[in-house]
């Protein structure tokens, strides 16, 4: 018979004792001891999880999208809660095997087992505590691409079709698509656009670019950083650095890049995005008016986009116009195909013209619109000679002389610039255009009435989410035409932009200038003393001026409209601006100016003066006997608030319509309400001590809406 003692697991016995009394983490020894740390340190790690869960939630709520990491670790501690659940449901029989004071147990192998993975799992709760802070849990969702609306596509489809089949082609890397201006090429593209979001399509991302003719390469790289990244810590870095940023990010990437209105080559290692190959599957398409850029660019493949047919331009101009007015009498039709006819199958004429027959119900309307458009036009540099006098033809069917001049004033503006509405109405007023005296509301309503006149004729384009608008570019060629005597006196009109400009213009004629335009340049000094007789309107914000020569203003006696604005390197005005006697606008918003000049008490004139962030300016005592007739004062978030002395002069501010403030005191803004004229004046107040949420409160007999952000008022 066998020895039953030979047959035991001498070796697992021996194993499980030194276990029990020698192993260094004595996991039988300590289980009661680290089974209450691990339910206190589980309890932490349950309370942090749904910290998070409700930042998370928040951030959702936003539109903004969990980021990966925070996926990972939520799924963890799903993880090891489970396995906790499983340790406490065999809590009682393990503890209940323990002897002698804990340091043995019944079952050993069991008991030691067990230890063991409460240990593990407690080492894995404390890991997973000490990752629980997330500086940010949420990123903004960033769509492979984003739809462009688009009013219509008539008589592109075969034309999309075309490209779209010469975009998927492997061959294809790079896709020139080329015409005259107002043919169509930017609504070509917005479909292939709108192609990769209907279709869910295999790339990772369709980058959205404006070009435009005086291009900077850090705005075309701050347009692709905008759609690849969620944050904007890249907002501050160099030109190179963001060109890094954007290739770190697109090699990873199968992207199409859409660069719309190309007017010369661009280096695309300037900016940082990868060349497209056959190997990264990556796509860059072009609109352009020349040929030689589709050169230049190495376009693998050159379409040209051609007017439309008679067939589709009738069909363009057919939906335009609407069968209501091409049915109100038998004539119509006919003269409308010929009227059609006219704008030689380009869209943008069929859309400008079209919206502007849309009210002619009679056939001499109709006979009338023709002779026009058969007078003899006046030939445009650049432009082919039909096409500006076929468009004059809508500015020709402006209501009156006030509207036109509106009209032609958005022509200041750079290409593709989008114009704030506000500021635009602001112009239209201190040039005369619309007169405050008429209105209410100073005439501001009037404003918008004209914007959405010159919006629905096609003349001005409403920017998407912003309250903006732009002019399409050839319209804004035909504005500058008009405006300079369609081109006899071009001198007359300066409108400069972009990073080339650095310095005032040589070539302009001073004596005859009468609206001078420098936005978004370089410029950093004026240095000149110009005689300008003439000159009524100039506009230089969003440039770099830190230095205005003494003797720059002395000779501008009809200057109306002077905007320095976003110059946040210009500390002082010279005194000479004293000499600006028939002004009625300055806008000194955004500067680092300290102090208003004292020669500004003799523009007595100035009906609006703009000082909004003004973050050092010191002091505006004195303002109400300096500048009586102010209409609009703009004071939002400047350095000083409103207070008592301020609230004095404010008071005798007899003709004021428009006030933005910041307001710390509660007892103020009461004082301000009690005062008619000034409650119904306020547009905009703060308080300095939160900006984070906003609200509209009516103020005022007029009930008119002023927006405040979070003045923690009591009550009003």
């Amino acid at each position: 018979m066998v020895d039953w003692l030979s047959l035991l697991p001498w070796n697992k016995i021996f194993t499980a004792a030194c276990g029990c009394f020698l192993s260094d983490s004595n996991y039988i020894h300590l289980m009661e001891a680290n089974l209450d740390a691990l339910q206190k340190t589980m309890e932490e790690l349950k309370n942090g999880r749904d910290d998070l869960l409700a930042r998370v939630s928040i951030e959702e709520d936003k539109g903004l999208q969990r980021l990966a990491l925070v996926n990972g670790w939520l799924s963890r501690v799903q993880i090891v809660e489970s396995e906790f659940k499983d340790l406490l449901e065999a809590m009682s029989i393990e503890t209940g095997r323990l002897c002698l004071f804990g340091y043995c147990s019944e079952d050993c192998i069991s008991s030691y087992n067990y230890g063991g993975k409460v240990m593990k799992n407690l080492e894995e709760v404390k890991e997973l505590l000490s990752k629980k802070d997330f500086e940010v849990v949420a990123q903004k969702i960033i769509p492979k691409a984003e739809k462009k609306h688009i009013q219509t596509t008539v008589g592109l489809d075969t034309m999309v079709g075309i490209a779209w089949e010469s975009l998927i082609d492997d061959e294809i890397r790079t896709l020139g698509l080329y015409g005259m201006g107002g043919i169509g090429k930017t609504t070509l593209l917005e479909s292939l656009n709108n192609k990769f979001v209907e279709l869910e399509s295999e790339f990772d991302v369709v980058i959205w670019v404006v070009v435009s003719k005086d291009f900077q390469l850090e705005g075309i790289q701050d347009q692709i950083l905008g759609r690849l990244r969620s944050d904007k810590e890249w907002e501050r870095e160099t030109e190179s650095k963001k060109a890094s940023l954007i290739y770190n990010n697109l090699e990873r990437k199968k992207f199409v890049l859409l660069l719309d209105d190309l007017w010369s080559e661009v280096d695309m290692t300037k900016i940082g995005v990868p060349p497209p190959t056959r190997e990264n599957g990556s796509k860059i398409v072009f609109t352009t008016r020349s040929k030689e850029v589709c050169k230049h660019m190495k376009a693998d493949k050159q379409i040209k986009v051609d007017c439309l047919s008679p067939d589709e331009a009738w069909q363009l101009f057919r939906i335009t116009v609407g069968d209501m007015i091409l049915r109100s009498h038998q004539d119509i039709p006919a003269l409308a195909r010929i009227v059609a006819a006219k704008c030689h199958g380009l869209p943008l004429a069929l859309n400008v013209i079209g919206k502007a027959m849309v009210c002619k119900e009679t056939v001499q309307e109709w006979r009338h619109a023709i002779n026009v458009l058969n007078s003899p036009g006046h030939k445009f540099p650049g432009m082919e000679e039909r096409i500006l006098p076929i468009l004059k033809f809508s500015y020709d069917s402006l209501k009156n002389g006030e509207i036109k001049l509106c009209f032609l004033y958005c022509s200041l503006f750079p290409e593709d610039f989008e114009i704030e509405k506000e500021k635009l109405i602001e112009y239209w007023i201190c040039e005369g255009y619309i007169n405050p005296n008429r209105y209410e509301d100073g005439g501001t309503n009037q404003g918008y009435d004209i914007i959405g006149l010159l919006v629905r004729a096609h003349l001005l384009i409403e920017c998407e989410l912003t309250d903006k608008v732009k002019m399409h570019d050839v319209i804004r060629e035909m504005a500058l035409w008009i405006n300079s005597d369609f081109g006899n006196q071009q001198e007359t009109i300066c409108v400069k932009s972009g990073a080339h400009v650095r310095l005032i213009p040589n070539d302009i004629s001073w004596e005859i200038v009468r609206q001078m335009s420098l936005i978004s340049t370089q410029v950093e000094k004026i240095a000149c003393s110009p005689n300008c007789p003439n000159l009524s309107t100039l506009l230089l914000p969003y440039n770099k001026l830190f230095d205005i020569s003494v003797g720059f203003f002395r000779f501008m006696p009809k200057l109306l409209v002077l905007d320095l604005s976003t110059n946040w390197s210009l500390i002082e005005l010279p005194e000479e601006i004293s000499n600006l006697g028939s002004l009625q606008y300055l806008n000194l918003s955004l500067t680092g100016i300290k102090s208003l000049p004292v020669g500004l008490k003799k523009l007595r004139k100035l009906i609006y003066l703009n000082l909004d962030f003004t973050n050092v300016l010191e002091s505006l005592v004195g303002i109400a006997t300096t500048l009586p007739n102010l209409q609009v004062l703009k004071l939002f978030y400047s350095l000083f608030c409103v207070d008592d002395i301020i609230m004095e002069e404010l008071q005798r501010l007899k003709h004021l319509k428009i006030l933005t403030a910041t307001i710390e005191d509660a007892m103020i803004l009461e004082r301000v309400q009690g005062v008619d004229r000034l409650a119904s004046s306020i547009a905009r107040f703060m308080s300095k001590k939160h900006v984070s949420t906003s609200c509209n409160i009516k103020l005022g007999s007029s009930g008119r809406s002023s927006t405040t952000w979070n003045c923690e008022l009591q009550h009003i």
